[in-house]
């Protein structure tokens, strides 16, 4: 099994450098599409369009993703014209996600977060949108469009638990508001993600300034259930991830053992270097744009090699992550060096 792994971390390291170095144009991108299914009411209405209305402005105003990577399909466009860019049926949804699988870089990263309600019949797991329901499948067909992307699906909706042995898979985080399909009480679940992404100092468990899908998840789970203790009720909805694509989410994950692993190494936010990398490539200076690139590889070599470290020997890891720390410090050394040197 550690042989095995070491053998397939090896493979995976030698695809990102060939992939990102040197050209900062094969640095990584951020599609987000948030969907908000049908309402039933006006408080569900203003309540689900306020949580994604906190995302897509999180992402647009904090992260800086352009407008062309922030994608929101409402139940009724008209509510807010300049936010909401096509109605959340599964016609658009369909047109939406070919449109980005059609344009989207091998190493990006695809993010859809559904706001809503859900259901569960003899067809399978839905979510609940104007006209035909979507299922799992219908998800699971469309992802499929993404072969190679890394993807983030976040179901916030009731009775959305099925979605993760239905979309589970390599390259896959799969989040849900609920265990099973039967937890259809209203779900709290998708308003602290959201709000996870915002600043929140205790969202960013190791303080690194950013927060990944596994802190926004546990931040969440844990206010979830200290809403419902302050209330008094009984804990309702079990958030589950899955990462590891096993088909089989946990409701506390532990990267060291589990799920997690690769949702710890995914943000909304740019990795640090992709922009001032592209700001040098602008400038003009080929010697610190392929500096940059090359810091920008070894710290997605680093993120993979602590994701697998369950499956390799110990001994191995420390020598192999050790090399990658030396390799990098040299790569910032240079790059502070050649940066005293540029007027």
């Amino acid at each position: 099994m550690r042989r095995a792994a070491i053998m397939l971390l090896g493979g995976l390291m030698a695809g990102t450098v060939a992939t990102v170095a040197p050209a900062v144009a094969a640095a990584q991108d951020t599609h987000l599409v948030v969907i908000v299914g049908v309402g039933g009411d006006e408080e569900h209405r203003d309540r689900f369009h306020d949580w994604a209305v906190t995302l897509v402005d999180t992402a647009s105003e904090r992260f800086g993703l352009p407008a062309d990577r922030v994608h929101y399909l409402g139940e009724r466009v008209e509510r807010d014209p300049d936010r909401i860019e096509a109605r959340s049926s599964m016609d658009d949804i369909q047109a939406t996600l070919r449109d980005i699988a059609a344009t989207a870089a091998p190493s990006d990263t695809l993010v859809i977060v559904l706001i809503g309600h859900g259901s569960s019949d003899e067809s399978g797991p839905k979510f609940n949108v104007p006209g035909r329901d979507p299922t799992a499948f219908d998800f699971g067909v469309l992802l499929e469009g993404f072969p190679s992307q890394r993807i983030v699906f976040v179901n916030a909706a009731t009775a959305s638990g099925e979605f993760v042995a239905a979309l589970s898979g390599p390259r896959r985080t799969i989040v849900t508001a609920t265990k099973t399909g039967r937890e259809r009480n209203d779900s709290l679940f998708g308003g602290y993600f959201v709000a996870a992404f915002g600043g929140d100092g205790d969202s960013d468990l190791d303080k690194d300034g950013r927060v990944s899908v596994l802190e926004a998840y546990t931040y969440a789970r844990r206010q979830v259930a200290q809403a419902y203790e302050n209330d008094g009720l009984l804990l309702t909805e079990h958030a589950m991830l899955d990462d590891n694509g096993d088909g089989e989410g946990s409701h506390e994950p532990d990267p060291e053992e589990a799920d997690g692993a690769i949702a710890r190494t995914l943000f909304l936010a740019p990795r640090p270097g992709e922009d001032a990398a592209r700001s040098v490539a602008a400038a003009g200076s080929p010697e610190l744009q392929s500096l940059y690139a090359e810091r920008i590889a070894l710290e997605e070599r680093i993120d993979m090699l602590r994701a697998a470290r369950s499956g390799l020997d110990p001994a191995d890891y420390d020598r192999q992550l050790e090399t990658l720390m030396i390799d990098l410090a040299r790569a910032s050394r240079a790059i502070r060096e050649l940066e005293d040197k540029t007027p």
